[in-house]
């Protein structure tokens, strides 16, 4: 017989609510107390529907059993039916008049029949079912009562139609719904349809009660803003195990660390002082390009869940650069790869297991423990280090890293050997940057144009000018975040024997990847937009006026006091603070989103599907694309855009490519 995952179960609750209806319960107080997990109860067609479920759910356990009169018993609403013997208060009455509310219904009931048994024999019919019914449902209740366990399917315990839009979104079981509850926080439900505030109160105290039967709780930062719930508590959420788990919270078995690796140098001839493999690559990660102490006093800004000040063993791993984010997140996968699938430390990998990580990298199996939604927090139950398969061009990455990561082993004697050495990654997977992630120039144009109609606020006059300046300069996002007012200087190049020319303009001093320092021109025009965005912002509309210093180029909003009053004591007014790339990333793509809804307006579809999927980073291809189309040379794109390859920038030399292409659309023409 095949057993429907999904069949809704039968709890005590069920069992409890139905006796107090039996006899004589008010029905919504019966309903607050056992089941408010199902809906409100002034909602009368949720709990007549109910009702008759329960009721047949009763009638099909007892019939499984071959009781057939018990089946039409608990099926009869005894509420209906006239009593002829003497009044008796309900049992809820009873108990309330004699003060017995603290004890249990059994006790409840003996002390209900010592007073009132004698009358049984003149009991009416009503009276008789009551009793009936009792017994029978005290019996179905030892036969047919489950509690709720964590495997079990949402749909078996919730309602039908909330039980549904949790599956919309993935969490079919409890476990997957207490996971979801704990990994996100008070605001679990903010991307499941239907489901709101009600609801979810509903079903966490639902949860909550039957915590000891789930083996489940929920945690106490669910129930706080996440401003309100400090660091040290959100890590509480997961303990550290020998599972999958962030690096920081990974447990690795002495036989697993590596102290012993197959393949380890002894450790009196190691140049570094690690004594396994996971302070291996901690050494290595910290031996990489660090944050600047300026990017790191930001991050921790950033920081969601307050602090209390007190520094831990790991917080260095909280500001990071990029580069060190990317190799951690590598050397985190392959890590927990050896020691939770392969059960090897990293030092006894051999060339055969690599092979095998490579394969599992194309598709990381099972996926409910290796996949999960892509930015969830690393506090959080819900973090997986894998989104699904990566693309080739991300397993070539993840590879070199990998590779680089042996190589400084080998490097600093603490292995003989890199088992990545001669390991082939497909053709195909070499990356390749796409120049055409770029804007034409008429759709540059339109860009303008509407960056022009954008309302007359702080946050459009930031708009303009980031708009301005990247396309100008080619910057990354991070670097122009970054750039205070300061980093601008005014240069002078007088005639000299190789060049009569006098060359003067501004000249903005910007740190890029590998905190290489490059020097960035920047148009006179650009300027005269930062002048006006300056002057919006308080401040001094000459870039090197003492006023200015330490000022970002890019600001938080200069009108917040008139736009929202409510949120600028939170975020201060201060006119050289700057603000997060997340948050220039937003502005962007939703302006180029709106960008594109009125292109697909004026019957351009094509282009509007450009500008709706175009990222932040498009306009450094563009910068990169227009410069190099109009006749900068390679060598100077590149050293503008700060690539560390010429290969790189000649990625968006075109011209032969259009000139082949032309070609071809004449001999086409012909034929």
């Amino acid at each position: 017989m095949t057993i429907d995952a999904r069949a809704r179960k039968l709890g005590i609750a069920h069992f409890a609510f139905i006796r107090a209806l039996v006899q004589g319960v008010d029905m919504r107080h019966a309903w607050d107390r056992y089941l408010q997990v199902e809906g409100p109860a002034t909602d009368l067609r949720l709990v007549k529907g109910t009702i008759g479920w329960i009721r047949d759910a009763f009638a099909a356990a007892a019939r499984r059993e071959a009781r057939h009169g018990t089946a039409r018993l608990v099926l009869m609403d005894v509420s209906q039916i006239p009593d002829t013997g003497p009044a008796v208060p309900s049992l809820e009455d009873f108990a309330a008049e004699r003060g017995l509310e603290d004890f249990s219904e059994a006790e409840q009931i003996e002390a209900f029949e010592a007073e009132f048994g004698n009358a049984s024999a003149h009991q009416g019919r009503r009276a008789k079912l009551i009793a009936r019914q009792l017994d029978a449902l005290r019996w179905l209740e030892q036969l047919a009562a489950q509690p709720p366990r964590a495997g079990d399917a949402v749909a078996s315990w919730l309602n039908p139609s909330v039980a549904l839009r949790l599956e919309a979104v993935g969490i079919f079981t409890l476990h997957q719904l207490v996971e979801r509850i704990n990994g996100v926080g008070r605001n679990w439900t903010a991307s499941i349809r239907g489901v709101g505030i009600a609801k979810a109160a509903r079903v966490q105290q639902w949860l909550t009660e039957h915590r000891e039967s789930l083996g489940l709780a929920i945690g106490t930062h669910v129930a706080l803003a996440r401003a309100k719930v400090f660091r040290h508590e959100l890590q509480k959420v997961v303990e550290p195990a020998t599972d999958v788990r962030p690096l920081e919270k990974l447990l690795v078995p002495a036989e697993l660390d590596g102290r012993a690796g197959q393949y380890r140098r002894p450790q009196a001839q190691c140049l570094m002082a690690a004594r396994n493999d996971y302070e291996a690559i901690l050494a290595w990660l910290r031996s990489k390009t660090a944050a600047t102490p300026a990017q790191q006093e930001r991050a921790k800004a950033r920081r969601r869940g307050r602090d209390l000040g007190v520094a831990a063993e790991l917080d260095w791993m909280q500001t990071l650069s990029h580069t060190q984010r990317a190799y951690r997140k590598e050397a985190e996968r392959f890590l927990l790869w050896a020691v939770v699938e392969r059960r090897k430390p990293l030092s006894s990998m051999t060339t055969e297991d690599c092979v095998a990580y490579r394969d599992f990298l194309a598709d990381p199996l099972p996926r409910s423990r290796w996949c999960g939604q892509r930015n969830r927090e690393r506090w959080s139950p819900l973090w997986r280090p894998f989104e699904g398969p990566l693309s080739a061009s991300a397993q070539h990455q993840a590879l070199t890293i990998l590779k680089s990561l042996y190589a400084y082993w080998v490097d600093k004697n603490y292995l003989m050997g890199n088992p990545w050495t001669g390991i082939a990654v497909p053709r195909s997977a070499q990356p390749r940057m796409n120049p055409g992630r770029s804007f034409s120039m008429a759709q540059w144009q339109f860009i303008g144009e509407q960056a022009q109609r954008q309302p007359d606020r702080s946050t459009a006059q930031r708009l303009k000018f980031a708009l301005s300046l990247l396309y100008a300069t080619g910057l990354r996002l991070s670097e122009a975040v970054a750039a205070k007012v300061d980093d601008l200087q005014w240069v002078e190049y007088p005639p000299d024997s190789e060049d009569d020319e006098h060359v003067e303009g501004w000249l903005l001093n910007v740190v890029g990847k590998g905190q290489r320092l490059r020097q960035v021109p920047v148009p006179v025009d650009v300027i005269g937009l930062l002048a006006d965005y300056l002057i919006a912002r308080g401040l001094d509309p000459d870039p090197e006026a003492r006023v200015n210093q330490g000022a970002y180029l890019l600001g938080k909003a200069a009108d917040l006091g008139e736009v929202a009053p409510s949120l600028q004591t939170r975020h201060g007014a201060d006119p050289k603070q700057g603000i997060a790339t997340n948050t220039l990333y937003d502005q962007l793509k939703r302006f180029l989103g709106e960008c594109g809804r009125v292109l697909d307006s004026l019957g351009d579809a094509k282009g509007a599907e450009r500008l709706t999927r175009a990222s932040t980073h498009w306009l450094r291809h563009t910068h990169a694309s227009h410069a190099i189309a109009r006749g900068v040379r390679v060598e100077v794109a590149k050293e503008i855009l700060g690539h560390a390859s010429l290969a790189t920038t000649t990625i968006y030399v075109t011209t032969e490519e259009k000139r082949r292409m032309k070609a071809m659309a004449k001999f086409w023409g012909k034929s």
